[in-house]
């Protein structure tokens, strides 16, 4: 089983598959609703270790991450197309487009213990284009 995580837009790049080790997709409603309501949003939460290039490279897709997330919200750039592929046993069990995709949080953790860091990238689709979120699945890779 993989993840594979396509994020383009103003400058497209890919998160390593080795790299993704967690996605938990959920729709959010107010909590306070008593009934379904059209206050309806999409989040992406994304998690794995960063295994930064070992030459240092830019293309590094955890640094890529680091620096779409402090893109300020006035600019163009901030949102860009994110698509989340899970395969499993040769089929895609999920593939999530989220066509106008906005960071809401970034984490970077790091520890001596075992060398290696870990990141958590928070998306959203924006609410006006909820319309364009595709969620696909069940064919073969």
């Amino acid at each position: 089983m993989s993840f594979q995580v396509q994020v383009t837009g103003a400058e497209p790049f890919s998160i390593e598959p080795e790299c993704t080790k967690h996605v938990k997709f959920s729709t959010d409603i107010p909590m306070d609703s008593d009934a379904r309501t059209k206050d309806v949003g999409a989040t992406l939460v994304i998690s794995g270790k960063i295994l930064a290039n070992a030459t240092g490279a830019a293309a590094d897709s955890t640094r890529q991450m680091l620096l779409w997330s402090v893109v300020p919200a006035e600019r163009a750039e901030a949102y860009r197309n994110v698509t989340v592929t899970y395969v499993a046993g040769g089929v895609v069990e999920r593939k999530y487009t989220f066509t106008n995709a906005f960071v809401v949080d970034y984490q970077e953790v790091y520890d001596d213990g075992d060398g290696n860091g870990t990141f958590t990238l928070w998306l959203k689709q924006k609410k006006d284009k909820m319309a364009e979120l595709q969620v696909e699945g069940g064919y073969s890779a």
